[in-house]
């Protein structure tokens, strides 16, 4: 099978190669034509808008501008990257002889926060900020251009895994330095998902006859922070200190973050404690399995061995 995957220089595009590349003959098409141990050939943009990409079975699109949690980004970013290519890239597929189609959305297309339920596909999608806005307008674009081909809408939780530099590296550099955790008192929980389960996933739809349509991606278990944090010094070998403040008094200090510009300040406090748990009972029931392959501790720990370096 050859395949095409779009941001391959990327974390996830970089363990996608690992997985896939003794089975399948990979190609790549990124900013830079820079090629990559695993794949035949790395192809630039200018290769994709001068038509000489090369024949594939299936297109895994993972290209996209990521969520700035700091909220710098202009929303234009997001709608040119996240929505403009997503819709050049689909067009070209329904052009082409590939058969299966693989879209990174997020779980923030759905939804930017859930509270006291579990997230799945059925939800009348509400994103919040231009990347959710972003995400769910190219996913619009693809199911409003049907075609008989098969074409699967991801929509995963926080990725991680090795090479990952998202927000888990801010939790892990904080117990790194033994400060204690003072959020201890929000028992909020959230899914995450594990780079293996992710490939997984994704060897199991280039492989099995799934059909088309939108899956939530996220580990079997939910997680709490604090959870989490037991896990992180277990990995390292260290004594958790969780303390459970009065959540009052975070929301306060938080407000000050808010006006002095701290590093505790309201929006990282919501995203720190907030709940969001998805279901992924609908790809797992699609792929004809009960439980993934790897537990989301033991997916966790071997992130933190990444960060520490020890694998």
């Amino acid at each position: 099978m050859n395949i095409l995957i779009t941001g391959i220089h990327g974390f996830v595009g970089s363990n996608l190669v690992l997985a896939l590349n003794k089975h399948y003959n990979l190609y790549g098409l990124g900013i830079t034509p820079t090629q990559k141990e695993g794949v035949i050939k790395i192809f630039s943009w200018k290769d994709f808008e001068n038509k000489t990409l090369p024949d594939v079975d299936a297109i895994i699109h993972l290209a996209g501008k990521a969520h700035d949690t700091k909220n710098r980004s202009e929303a234009k970013v997001y709608f040119d990257v996240n929505t403009g290519l997503t819709e050049k890239i689909y067009d070209y597929f329904l052009r082409s002889t590939a058969k299966k189609f693989i879209f990174f959305s997020s779980v923030k297309a759905a939804a930017d926060t859930v509270e006291d339920k579990i997230l799945a596909e059925n939800i009348i999608p509400m994103p919040k900020g231009p990347y959710g806005e972003s995400k769910i307008a190219a996913e619009n674009y693809i199911n409003n251009h049907p075609t008989k081909k098969n074409v699967y809408i991801l929509r995963p939780c926080m990725i991680h895994g090795p090479g990952n530099k998202g927000n888990l590296n801010l939790l892990y550099n904080l117990i790194k330095k033994r400060i204690p955790w003072p959020l201890g008192a929000f028992e909020n929980y959230r899914t995450f998902t594990s780079i293996d389960n992710l490939c997984y996933i994704i060897e199991g739809l280039l492989t099995k006859n799934v059909e088309s349509g939108i899956y939530h991606i996220a580990d079997d278990e939910a997680l709490s922070t604090n959870e989490l944090i037991n896990i992180m010094c277990s990995t390292m070998n260290r004594k958790a200190h969780i303390w459970k403040i009065n959540k009052g008094i975070i929301k306060g200090c938080a407000r000050l973050g808010d006006i002095l510009h701290l590093p505790l300040n309201s929006e990282r406090l919501r995203k720190l404690t907030e709940n969001y748990v998805a279901s992924n009972a609908k790809i797992k029931k699609a792929l004809g399995v009960d439980n993934l392959p790897v537990h989301a501790k033991d997916g966790l720990s071997k992130t933190i061995k990444y960060f520490e370096k020890k694998i």
